[in-house]
């Protein structure tokens, strides 16, 4: 079974290299081919998965070897892949859920004349996520890393005719270029430290290495999972990324690119367990995150916007887990799991809202579109109920882990992570629970299109719906899943699993986390469910206005990065051409000055060289007699 790795790599990017290179004869028959082996990748893991199953804990990971990418002396890079219980759950996550919003976008994307171009993209964006999960080297993990980047590009730019998305394209791909600077560090400094950069030998190796370089190793990768998963300072790409087509938006908060950092952070356990500092900057990033993303999401009333502000805040839930070591590692991929089942769902039915209103994502602009979209509205809904965390559905189950985690990490520092965990808890059921009521509910708000047409809004097609109703299941059932199923059990292997103990029971810690949920849905009821909501937004507080801006997180970039690095330019400029450019033609005009009058005595004519010998044997004659006559 092993040798059946690479193949789930190469189902997808065969498929990314047929429908891009095989020309418009594809056309009417590319979004079925690409669908097709991206189903073919999710049967081949399914079978991995069972042969997995079949065998010990400790016998289940699986090595490919296909060559030696880099033979030189002293370094050595191969294109080789592991898949353990780690790398298996996200190849599930990946091809399942991928899978899914294949299918979806063959009914959304049905009238667009480059649909088949967009199904090249989306196998490659899948073929470059599932080597970055696979690859046994972090040489190799980059390789798949920096795919990712690109195909993100390629799918958030999809629509160029658009300025917007041209530069939110730009925009994702530059701020993504910072954080792979820090792997690309990071990789250099394993391979100084370790001599290579395998992870059997460089993880194995991690505690017997000084503290320092651990630490310094660390931040860059927690650097690099900032990029990839939007998190603080390295997160202002991801609202913008929306303009991109609605799957490209499901398929980079659920399934893949935003999950990269999570990924990044828990397969290289061993060093941050080693590298406490860097493990308490994890942490607090994915705190500040947490509370970061859940604000930014309750003044949104771009729907899309709103559920990316979500995404952000809940990946912050997964990076803290991460940074609580061993008690959180598993939680964090858990939450992860179901988090790819909610937001996929969320999101797919966004875009399922958006079909039937004329592409209008503005929610102000909605209002009472659960008695036309009856099936939007329930999936919706239960992808809702689950990232809220009501009681039996996935997030209840995930969330409340980290929750309980965060508190058992002691001290000050639990009590307080504990604080905000249940605090972004409260604020999360907050904006949800205003998308659902200003989406959903309420009387009709609807307003014709830019073209004068109104909209008409009416359920999906079938290749739309039935994908929600799949992701709906999971929403509802993963959590209790994983929990009765042993998923802590299947993950301690890799990830290691540590059972923390909290200050208080964990029976009071889901009672408090079900009290904020309820008080965050009862805030937005009361402002509107219970009030009309108006077609232009107030005003509204500084904090309100400053969240719809993402908390000045474009301001403070442009102050410091576009008008600083501006100021430096002009400076550098100035001292080039003053200082710089100064000495050098100051040298040369001297140089240039002196041989001119120097020129002037070798001018060719024998009366001149005549006065000048005349003149010379004067003044030494004069300068002989002087000095015998003193």
């Amino acid at each position: 079974m092993d040798n059946l790795i690479a193949l789930l790599i190469a189902a997808p990017l065969l498929g990314a290299a047929v429908l891009l290179c095989g020309g418009r004869r594809l056309d009417k028959t590319g979004h079925w081919l690409g669908t097709l082996l991206a189903a073919v990748s999710f049967v081949i893991g399914l079978a991995l998965f069972a042969d997995m199953l079949g065998k010990g804990a400790e016998d289940r990971a699986m090595h490919q070897h296909l060559y030696t990418w880099i033979p030189v002396e002293g370094f050595q890079a191969d294109i080789a892949f592991q898949l353990d219980q780690l790398s298996m759950t996200f190849v599930l996550l990946i091809t399942g859920v991928g899978t899914l919003i294949h299918v979806y976008s063959i009914g959304y994307m049905e009238h667009d004349e480059r649909r088949r171009r967009f199904f090249g993209y989306l196998n490659l964006f899948v073929a470059a996520m599932l080597l970055l999960v696979l690859a046994d080297n972090y040489l190799l993990l980059y390789f798949g890393w920096e795919g990712v980047g690109l195909a993100s590009y390629l799918l958030i730019g999809f629509w160029q005719h658009k300025p917007s998305a041209a530069t939110a394209a730009k925009k994702a791909f530059l701020v993504n270029r910072v954080g792979d600077m820090g792997l690309s560090i990071a990789i250099m400094l394993m391979f100084t430290t370790f001599g290579t950069f395998a992870f059997g030998p460089v993880l194995a190796s991690a505690g017997e290495t000084s503290e320092g370089k651990l630490t310094a190793i660390g931040l860059m990768l927690l650097l690099a999972a900032c990029g990839k998963s939007a998190q603080v300072p390295l997160q202002s790409w991801l609202g913008d990324a929306m303009e991109g087509p609605t799957p490209v938006s499901a398929l980079i908060h659920a399934a893949t690119m935003v999950t990269a950092g999570v990924y990044l952070i828990v397969r290289s356990a061993d060093i941050f367990n080693a590298a406490p500092d860097a493990q308490l900057v994890v942490t607090i990033v994915g705190a500040v995150t947490l509370l970061f993303g859940a604000i930014v999401g309750c003044a949104k009333d771009d729907i899309k916007k709103a559920l990316a502000g979500s995404t952000m805040s809940q990946i912050g839930y997964m990076i803290l887990a991460a940074g609580l070591g061993p008690i959180g590692y598993v939680f964090a991929i858990m939450h992860l799991v179901t988090h790819g089942f909610f937001k996929a769902g969320l999101f797919l039915g966004a875009g399922s809202v958006m079909h039937g209103m004329n592409d209008e994502v503005d929610m102000r602009k909605y209002g009472g579109l659960r008695k036309y979209m009856p099936v939007t509205f329930v999936t919706f809904g239960l992808g809702y109920l689950a990232i809220i965390g009501f009681p039996g559905l996935s997030g209840f189950f995930s969330k409340d882990k980290i929750i309980e985690a965060a508190f058992a990490k002691g001290g000050t520092e639990g009590w307080i992570l504990g604080a905000v965990t249940l605090l972004g808890a409260a604020i999360t059921a907050y904006y949800m629970t205003r998308v659902m009521l200003m989406t959903f509910f309420g009387e009709k708000r609807w307003q014709d299109d830019a073209d004068g047409n109104p909209p008409h809004p009416h359920e999906s097609p079938r290749s739309m719906v039935i994908p929600m109703v799949l992701l709906a299941v999971g929403s509802v059932a993963a959590g209790a899943f994983f929990e009765f199923a042993g998923f802590v059990e299947w993950l301690e292997p890799v990830t290691g699993y540590a059972h923390g103990h909290p200050p208080i029971s964990a029976a009071t810690v889901t009672a408090a986390t079900v009290a904020v949920m309820v008080i965050g849905v009862g805030l937005a009821y009361l402002q509107y469910g219970r009030r009309p909501v108006p077609v232009v937004a107030p005003r509204g507080s500084l904090l309100t206005r400053a969240a719809r801006r993402d908390l000045l997180q474009d301001d403070f970039n442009h102050a410091v990065f576009v008008t600083g690095g501006t100021h430096l330019t002009r400076s550098l400029v100035y001292v080039d051409h003053t200082l710089v450019d100064g000495v050098v033609n100051g040298t040369a005009a001297g140089v240039g000055g002196l041989s001119g009058r120097l020129r002037k005595l070798q001018n060719g004519y024998v009366r001149s060289y005549a006065v000048s010998m005349f003149g010379g044997t004067a003044i030494l004659i004069a300068a002989t007699l002087l000095m015998r006559a003193v």
